[in-house]
């Protein structure tokens, strides 16, 4: 028996601008998450600047846009 697709699935919810690929850290290559509260894009949650992996980045604690660039003086701090 197959069984029927979900039409509409929860994890699907995103903003209808996002990209619809994984977005990647322009600085370290690094897969980055979206937040859906303000819509940015965050390394994955790790240690205090790190991502993580446990590397130490410097564009970690920093919010990206949904090109993958880090916004200079903007942190999750």
């Amino acid at each position: 028996m197959l069984q029927t697709p979900d039409q509409h699935p929860s994890w699907h919810a995103r903003p209808t601008d996002a990209p619809s690929w994984p977005v990647t850290c322009a600085a370290c290559g690094c897969r980055l998450r979206l937040d859906e509260r303000d819509e940015s894009w965050s390394h994955f949650p790790g240690p205090v600047g790190r991502d993580a992996r446990g590397c130490r980045v410097t564009c970690a604690d920093q919010v990206h846009d949904r090109h993958g660039r880090a916004s200079r003086g903007i942190s999750r701090a």
